[in-house]
């Protein structure tokens, strides 16, 4: 927290009474995201999970990874994330994860919805969080269960988001689905 406040960052976390749930967090447009979100989570005492390619969690890295919330997620031999992701959280008394739905630090025309998918496949509901570089303050949002209509769900999502800024602006990416045939 010392180091957060005296870099100037401002912390407003409301965390829900719940023991699952996944984080969206936003905007993410540079490295400096996961450093901060780091921060942030062990000033709150928040044990948060984050989902990384299977590769990462190899020697000589892995172990780290592994200490600061990391999951590995198999991406090939047909291996879906989100079943996967869904029997984490069946096996698990407590989880929170947090993603990160543009999937890059570079501008994108869509946000990935694998975050939706999870919580919808785990039933559980999604916590929408912020870091907004502009007025150096991170937190988070309102709590909602996706439900059947993506698109109604996007729009409440951008409605959130709407004027927070990340580090590196002009990356950031449009908050939608990915149209069809793209």
């Amino acid at each position: 927290m010392w180091i957060l406040k005296t870099l100037g960052w401002k912390i407003h976390v409301d965390l829900p009474d719940i023991k699952k749930y996944v984080v969206i967090a936003a905007p993410h447009t540079s490295n400096w995201d996961f450093p901060i979100g780091i921060m942030v989570v062990w000033a709150i005492k928040l044990e948060v999970h984050w989902m990384g390619k299977d590769s990462l969690f190899r020697r000589p890295y892995g172990w780290f990874f592994r200490a600061i919330g990391g999951t590995p997620i198999q991406r090939d031999g047909g291996q879906n994330y989100i079943e996967q992701m869904r029997d984490l959280f069946e096996r698990s008394e407590q989880l929170v994860l947090a993603l990160a739905p543009e999937g890059t630090r570079g501008e994108t025309d869509h946000w990935k919805t694998g975050f939706y998918y999870i919580a919808r496949a785990a039933n559980v509901p999604i916590l929408m969080a912020y870091l907004d570089f502009e007025n150096k303050q991170v937190g988070t949002g309102k709590l909602f269960y996706p439900g059947e209509d993506i698109e109604a769900d996007f729009s409440r999502i951008r409605q959130f988001y709407a004027g927070m800024q990340g580090k590196n602006p002009e990356n950031t990416s449009l908050i939608q689905v990915r149209r069809k045939g793209k």
